[in-house]
């Protein structure tokens, strides 16, 4: 499913990325982290100001945060 497709999947109210070359993924230095020469799963919450206000960089690829936890976190960071 692609980036367009999980935000309507997810009803989503917020922009999902698609990084189709890697270069956001090596910019915010996840990419290659296990030696497997993908992105490692990761999670940035970014606040209006552009900051990253938190970060979970998942071990393997089934080191996913749970969606409700990653929203939960987002209210209570963002303060909403």
């Amino acid at each position: 499913m692609d980036a367009r497709g999980m935000a309507e999947f997810s009803g989503a109210r917020f922009p999902i990325l698609s990084d189709a070359g890697a270069g956001v993924a090596k910019a915010y230095r996840v990419f290659d982290l296990h030696g497997d020469g993908v992105a490692a799963p990761a999670t940035f919450i970014v606040n209006s100001a552009g900051e990253i206000v938190d970060v979970h960089v998942g071990e393997s690829i089934a080191d996913r945060p749970p969606p409700d936890e990653i929203l939960a976190d987002m209210e209570r960071l963002l303060g909403r």
